[in-house]
């Protein structure tokens, strides 16, 4: 075990680290570049994800596949993630990790878009789509899309099913000393419930508990931003400076300096939306939508409200807990679970419980947005006949969570993501010129009579 632990680790390492990282944020610019900045139109986005299309293939609507997503991406890293971020790299961090998701949105954006032009239809009329068959049908690399859709399958179990099953076991027995055999048996039920439905069943749940969950869980981090009025400017600034220096400043902060603020916040950034992974862009192929630059725009909102609004949100949060009440050491921070909890334990009476709820449902909604993608990826290797053992094992991985040790399978988990990475990232800028031409042809054509036949996207 520690011969495979030791070697799960240097994976890890090498996949995780400056090359991937630099791959990753590199391509962000370079798709920010050659989309000539699609983050400006983010707020056309959000306009489009709350109007109903008409027209077009599909199986969900657009606003139902965007909340898939973000049910996949809205997980305890939003919560926990971004406070070890800042006991690893300081509270530069926070600045780095919401730099990486506004210049996500263009990858997010661009994979989403090659998702929906080389979708396909079954033959019993469902929609299908994602980087296996972006890779497959565009680019003939069969074997790359099989391992993209193989490292899917795997990931969804792991760092979508049971470390977030684990997550909600961890909570509800610190909290209500429930039995871990108990909350798997009911996290497993309940997830059958959903899943079994298919993806109408699963966006619908999505679409009632993403906008709830978040805005619970931002009222939280508000109460405290409105507690902690004094520190908001104070701990915005320090996010700043501390982003490309090292050293101490007031109230327990410490700095690491640009090297580890870079590191850990980018690494969240990318962990948390997910952009360049290739998991959303599954999601984003089943909406209902007449051109692929519609539903882009719209998935591509998805990492604007994970990074930059969750994530930046509880980075100030948590500085400003931190420049509040000087008590509060980074180095308690641990694996950011601890510097999140005094941050909420600041709200008098109901802090504990937001942040539980908080955790639980982003949790859960994980699961339920991983189900489909690793739906989608066993489909695509194994049939439609591997739905249904694929969807019992996969309730029965959410059963086993909170009662089994995560420590390879977050390594694990990682290992898998990273490898994700790497074939959808082969697609992506394979595929730039057709971004691009997309783009063009339904953004930046704004003559309508001179192209009436092209499906306008108006401001």
């Amino acid at each position: 075990m520690i011969f495979i632990e030791n070697g799960m680790n240097t994976l890890n390492n090498l996949l995780w680290g400056w090359p991937m990282i630099g791959l990753l944020l590199g391509t962000h610019l370079f798709l920010t570049v050659r989309t000539k900045g699609i983050q400006r139109f983010v707020f056309r986005g959000i306009r489009l994800s709350l109007e109903k299309e008409t027209g077009g293939e599909g199986e969900i609507s657009p606003f139902g596949a965007l909340t898939t997503a973000l049910a996949s991406t809205f997980g305890t890293g939003n919560i926990i993630g971004v406070g070890t971020a800042i006991a690893l790299g300081g509270p530069g961090a926070v600045f780095w990790c919401w730099l990486t998701g506004i210049f996500g949105m263009a990858t997010k954006y661009a994979e989403s878009l090659i998702a929906v032009k080389y979708r396909v239809k079954t033959g019993d009329g469902r929609i299908q789509g994602g980087a296996m068959y972006v890779l497959e049908r565009e680019l003939h690399m069969r074997w790359l899309a099989a391992a993209f859709a193989l490292f899917g399958t795997l990931a969804s179990f792991g760092i979508g099913c049971a470390v977030q099953s684990n997550a909600i076991g961890a909570v509800l027995t610190e909290n209500l000393n429930i039995s871990p055999t108990v909350i798997g048996i009911f996290v497993s039920v309940l997830s059958a419930m959903v899943i079994f439905g298919g993806i109408q069943k699963i966006a619908g749940i999505c679409t009632m508990l993403v906008p709830f969950m978040s805005a619970f869980y931002l009222m939280g981090c508000l109460i405290i931003l409105v507690m902690n009025n004094d520190y908001i400017f104070p701990a915005l600034r320090e996010m700043t400076v501390m982003a490309f220096s090292p050293g101490a400043a007031g109230g327990g902060l410490t700095g690491g300096g640009l090297a580890l603020a870079m590191r850990y916040g980018v690494a969240r950034g990318l962990f948390s939306n997910e952009s360049g992974m290739g998991s959303a862009p599954i999601a984003a192929a089943a909406a209902r939508t007449k051109n692929p630059v519609r539903q882009a725009l719209v998935a591509s909102t998805g990492t604007f409200w994970d990074t930059v609004v969750v994530c930046g949100i509880t980075g100030v949060a948590l500085v400003s807990s931190i420049l509040k009440n000087p008590s509060i050491n980074m180095n308690m921070a641990g694996d950011g679970g601890i510097l999140t909890t005094l941050a909420f334990a600041q709200i008098p009476v109901i802090g504990p419980g937001i942040l539980v709820i908080g955790i639980i449902t982003f949790a859960f909604s994980t699961i339920l947005g991983w189900a489909y993608y690793g739906e989608r990826c066993v489909e695509y290797l194994a049939g439609k006949k591997a739905l249904v053992p694929y969807r019992l094992f996969y309730v029965l991985t959410a059963a086993a969570g909170p009662m089994i040790q995560l420590n390879l399978i977050w390594r694990l988990s990682d290992i898998l993501n990273g490898l994700m990475a790497l074939p959808n990232l082969v697609a992506l800028l394979c595929l730039s010129n057709v971004v691009v031409e997309e783009t063009e042809k339904y953004i930046y054509c704004l003559d309508k009579k001179d192209n009436e036949k092209v499906p306008y996207i108006g401001r």
